[in-house]
């Protein structure tokens, strides 16, 4: 029988792949030259980044203060490094790696990493998605940092030098604003982010008070990002970023976004199309009708696009709404046919006010009537009532038919040759790219479902890990996706069936109970299998040394 000095096991699972995606990025390399280390630390701040990456990755639900106990059972050294202990990844060593992260600047440090990994992976970048959500938080935030100034180091693959000495970021306001949660009574942060339409690989990150509006920042986010980024790439965004001074503030730039409703000329555009002036698009269930347009002093192509999903879903909603309001209408002209008016004219005008709040119906006929009010030991008084009945406004209803279903993109790419209207429509609909990002870092199982941290800017630096989390995991997915693609091959999905677009979750759910097992001073992987070895040798060879060893 071996003794427990002869065998160790320590769990692997699918936490290779999330070490190999970010040995393949250079995360630690790339964080410790922006920080810097120190002499006699034992473990360096880019191990630390990549030890709360992988903290975040294992999808286990623990908070931040159990990091070390999450590290027990781990490959600790296997994963981070070697000497790497799990006693060393306490709250105080992660506190001050955080302040350093933030000092240093958290939007630049995540560009920096994003464009390497973007560079490595050959990640298009030849369009962008920007958009926005917010992640509540508890308790009370006071800013703990002093304001300081540092040194510079140099940054990887830097074009250009940087000023040499720089000040610290202001840190956000955590405040009460608008939830995109549905918690109005939680204090929030905003979180910016432009994801690439290759693979949805998140490339620009950026932290806001939780009352900042987005109409207020994106263009300004959007000018900022096409300069750091240096290449022509299509920024695409929803209605938040069609405003006058933000297509003014991006005149060099290419954009597309939605056209905002409460634009008179759309609205109007949207409910006057007949349908015969519509096209179909290659886009199965989507017509659209081009047209050009001039806001802010820009001309832009418009694209009126119709989709047939949504216009039945709207036409049932329309239904709903129309019989609700022929309710709301019956009852208070019911409510005003019993009150009584000094004159007619005064019954009429009560009338004809309580008809403009009619959405979807009209007055038919009305009657006023002279009525005798008697009161004891007083002579009679005549009082005038007023009786209606109203019809169905089909004008207004008609209008509402045709803008079922109906919305409006727009672009100030004017030659079409360049950016046809379906590959308008494609981009914007990927962009729902930020919004599996969102729907990612929100995630129940995700480290950042609720965050409660001492100090504003610690939440900054763990929302860029949890940015940095992302980068991992879509890089790892894409990659994945595409090897398949390429190979011509598939794997079985969680209902067994065949596919080449399987999800990194499922995968890190293959990889469960594999274990790193010390026999006799020889390092071996246990629960290998061929399944296992095929979905790997898709992967960046960076993810084979965690699970194929030289013993």
């Amino acid at each position: 029988m071996l003794s427990n000095q002869e065998i160790l096991i320590q769990n692997l699972d699918h936490l290779g792949i999330v070490a190999g995606i970010v040995d393949a990025i250079g995360i630690v390399e790339i964080i410790n030259e922006l920080i810097g280390e120190e002499s006699g630390e034992k473990v360096s701040p880019g191990q630390v980044v990549k030890a709360m990456i992988l903290n975040g990755l294992g999808f286990v639900s623990q908070p931040l203060y159990m990091f070390p106990k999450f590290f027990e059972n781990i490959a600790c050294e296997h994963l981070i490094g070697t000497g790497v202990k799990p006693e060393y990844l306490n709250d105080d060593k992660l506190g001050r790696i955080m302040d350093k992260l933030f000092s240093k600047g958290l939007d630049t440090i995540f560009l920096v990493i994003a464009l390497n990994a973007a560079k490595k992976f050959n990640v298009s970048l030849s369009s962008s998605h920007l958009d926005s959500s917010s992640m509540h938080v508890h308790g009370e935030y006071n800013s703990s940092l002093p304001e300081v100034s540092f040194v510079n180091q140099p940054t990887v693959n830097a074009q250009t030098p940087e000023e040499l000495a720089v000040k610290s970021p202001k840190e956000i306001t955590i405040t009460y604003g608008y939830s995109r949660d549905h918690r109005p009574d939680l204090k929030q942060f905003i979180i910016e982010l432009i994801c690439t339409g290759d693979g949805d690989i998140p490339i620009f990150l950026k932290l806001a008070s939780g009352n900042q509006a987005d109409s207020s920042c994106f263009g300004q986010i959007a000018v900022d990002y096409q300069k750091q980024l240096e290449v022509d790439s299509l920024i695409v965004a929803d209605c938040a970023l069609y405003t006058e001074t933000n297509i003014k503030l991006m005149s060099d730039l290419r954009w597309l976004c939605r056209v905002p409703l409460s634009i008179k000329s759309a609205q109007s555009l949207v409910s006057t199309l007949p349908e015969s002036e519509f096209v179909p698009s290659t886009l199965t269930g989507y017509k659209f009708r081009e047209t050009t347009a001039t806001y802010a002093g820009v001309e832009q192509r418009w694209l009126v696009v119709q989709s047939e999903a949504r216009r039945e879903s709207d036409l049932r909603k329309l239904s709903q709404k129309i019989e609700l309001a022929q309710a709301k209408t019956l009852k208070e002209l019911k409510q005003l046919s019993q009150d009584k008016f000094a004159c007619e004219a005064d019954a009429i005008k009560a009338l004809a006010k309580l008809s403009k709040t009619f959405k979807y119906h009209q007055i038919e006929s009305s009657k006023v009537t002279e009525i005798t009010i008697n009161k004891p030991g007083n002579p009679p008084e005549k009082a005038y009532s007023i009786w209606a009945t109203v019809c169905r406004n089909e004008a207004k209803i008609n209008s509402d038919v045709l803008s079922a279903g109906r919305f409006i993109i727009a672009t100030n790419v004017l030659d079409s040759t360049v950016l046809s209207n379906d590959s308008m429509l494609i981009e914007y609909k990927a962009q729902q790219s930020c919004e599996r990002g969102f729907g990612f870092l929100k995630d129940p199982l995700f480290f950042a479902d609720s965050i409660f941290l001492k100090s504003p800017e610690r939440i900054e630096s763990l929302a860029m890990i949890m940015g940095l989390c992302l980068l991992v995991y879509t890089l790892a997915q894409r990659q994945l996706r595409a090897a398949l693609s390429k190979s011509k091959s598939t794997i079985k999905n969680q209902l067994g069936k065949a596919t080449n677009r399987p999800t990194l979750r499922w995968i890190f759910q293959c990889f469960q109970s594999i274990h790193l097992v010390l026999l006799n001073q020889e390092l071996h992987i246990s629960n290998w299998t061929q399944d296992r070895d095929f979905i790997l040798d898709l992967l960046p060879d960076d993810c084979l040394r965690y699970y194929k060893l030289n013993t």
